[in-house]
């Protein structure tokens, strides 16, 4: 099942820099670019498994700080002649407020 969560407010996100959420499956790097946008990734380079967050954000890409890996914002994919990707998961702004969309793991339960 996939539902939105509210991360906090655009400005608690420093412009080309990132906000870490924690969650059940691993960290998620939260996004901002100039221009106000907001994009998710594992916050995981899939190189050398780096963190994203941590990264250079460029236009809508973000330089791994280990080794330089880059990866494009929108879709977690390397760019050339990279190879390998980082999950991307929805975000989007509200009225100021930062959403991000992640799927919950259900477990069943033995009654």
């Amino acid at each position: 099942m996939t539902r939105w969560i509210e991360i906090g407010a655009l400005d608690q996100i420093p412009r080309l820099g990132a906000r870490v959420v924690r969650t059940a499956s691993g960290n998620i790097a939260v996004f901002r670019t100039e221009d106000d946008e907001v994009f998710a990734l594992d916050d995981r380079c899939p190189h050398k498994g780096g963190p994203l967050s941590q990264g250079i954000v460029h236009n809508k890409r973000v330089t791994c700080p280990l080794h330089n890996f880059v990866i494009e914002l929108a879709n977690g994919a390397a760019v050339a002649p990279d190879e390998g990707c980082a999950h991307s998961y929805p975000a989007k702004v509200e009225n100021g407020t930062v959403w991000l969309s992640v799927r919950e793991v259900v477990t069943a339960s033995a009654d």
